[in-house]
C-alpha cells in the first residue's frame, strides 16, 4: 500500500526555509508543519525567525507556540504532534509541508523513528550523571553516529535520556517509515550564507531581540531554559547578566557561533543523499516547484 506524500523543506538557518514553505504551499494546496525545535515555544519569535502571521501569507502553520518556555520538549513529543497534524492535512485533502532546521526533528518524523519506553536504570543514570554535558554528547554520538544541532547538544536531560535508551536497546528498533518523502535542501555557499547570517543578525536586534529575552526572563522563563536553547537565547542572556561586556563582543561571538551552528547542520543534513539540493544561485522556488508537481503527480501538480 503507497505511504502518504510528504514534502520537507530543510537546510541550514538564515537560507530562507520559511519563505519557500510557504511559496510552495499556496501553489500546490499546502499547509505547513514546523520542524524546529525552539519554535515550540510560546514568545520566543525574534530569537529562532520565527514566520509572522503576515509572512504566513494565510497558509497554515502548526507546531508553533505549542510549548510553554521552561517545559520540556522532547524530540518524540514533536513526532506524535507532527504525525497528528499531518495525518490531519492529508485527511483534509491538502497537502503537507514540513519545514525546518532541526535534523533530528525531521529525521524523526521522515525515517519514522521508533521511540522506547525504557524504564531508568538506576545504577546507569549515576554513571551517566558522573559526566559532563560535553562528554554526554559525546557519548551520545559515538554510540550513533548523528549530530545534534538546535541547542539539542546542550541539554543534559534529554542527552542522559536518550543514552539511556540506548542502552536499553532502542537503537536496534528499526525505523518505521509513514510517508513518502520528498526532501528539498535549501543553503548558500559559505561566504553568502555567513553575509545573510551578519544582516540577519543585526536585524533581528534592531528590531528587539534583547528586549525580547529580558521579557521572557521577566515572564519566568529560567536562566537554566534560556542557557540551554543556545544561541541567540544564551548569548543574549549572557550580555543582560554582564557575561559579555559590550554590544560588539555579543554580535562577535553570537555571529561566530551561528555560522558554526550553520555548519554543524550542513553535516547532519549532507549525511542523507536523497536531498534534492537547490540551486540557489538560480530559481530555487521554480525548481522546487518542477519537482513537487512530478513528486505529487498531474492530478495535483
Amino acid at each position: 500500500m503507497a505511504r502518504p506524500k510528504l514534502i520537507v523543506v530543510l537546510g541550514t538557518t538564515a537560507c530562507g526555509k520559511s519563505g519557500l514553505g510557504v511559496e510552495l504551499a499556496r501553489r500546490f494546496n499546502g499547509e505547513v508543519v514546523s520542524a524546529d525545535s525552539r519554535q515550540v515555544y510560546q514568545g520566543l519569535d525574534l530569537g529562532t525567525g520565527k514566520v509572522t502571521e503576515e509572512e504566513m501569507m494565510g497558509i497554515p502553520h502548526h507546531l508553533l507556540d505549542v510549548a510553554q518556555p521552561n517545559d520540556i520538549y522532547s524530540v518524540a513529543d514533536f513526532q506524535k504532534a507532527a504525525y497528528a497534524a499531518i495525518d490531519d492535512i492529508l485527511a483534509r485533502g491538502r497537502n503537507p509541508f514540513l519545514v525546518g532546521g532541526t535534523g533530528l526533528y525531521v529525521r524523526a518524523v521522515t525515517e519514522g523513528f521508533v521511540f522506547s519506553n525504557a524504564r531508568p536504570d538506576p545504577v546507569l543514570r549515576a554513571r551517566l550523571e558522573g559526566l559532563d554535558t560535553a562528554a554526554l554528547y559525546a557519548l551520545w554520538r559515538e554510540k550513533t553516529g548523528g549530530e545534534l544541532t538546535g541547542g539539542e547538544e546542550n541539554n543534559r536531560h534529554r542527552l542522559l535520556r536518550a543514552l539511556e535508551k540506548l542502552e536499553a536497546g532502542a537503537s536496534e528498533v528499526p525505523p518505521r517509515p509513514r510517508y513518502d518523502c520528498l526532501l528539498l535542501g535549501m543553503t548558500y555557499p559559505r561566504e553568502e550564507l555567513c553575509r545573510r547570517i551578519d544582516e540577519r543578525l543585526d536585524r533581528r536586534i534592531e528590531d528587539g531581540m534583547i528586549q525580547e529575552v529580558a521579557r521572557l526572563r521577566e515572564s519566568g522563563a529560567s536562566d537554566d531554559f534560556l542557557e540551554r536553547l543556545g544561541l541567540e537565547y544564551r548569548y543574549i542572556l549572557w550580555y543582560l547578566t554582564g557575561k559579555l561586556g559590550s554590544m560588539d563582543q555579543l554580535k562577535d561571538e553570537l555571529g561566530r557561533a551561528i555560522k558554526r551552528f550553520a555548519k554543524r547542520q550542513m553535516v547532519w543534513f549532507k549525511k542523507d543523499r536523497d536531498v534534492l539540493w537547490l540551486d540557489t544561485a538560480g530559481d530555487p522556488l521554480a525548481q522546487a516547484a518542477a519537482a513537487v508537481t512530478q513528486f505529487l503527480g498531474p492530478e495535483q501538480g
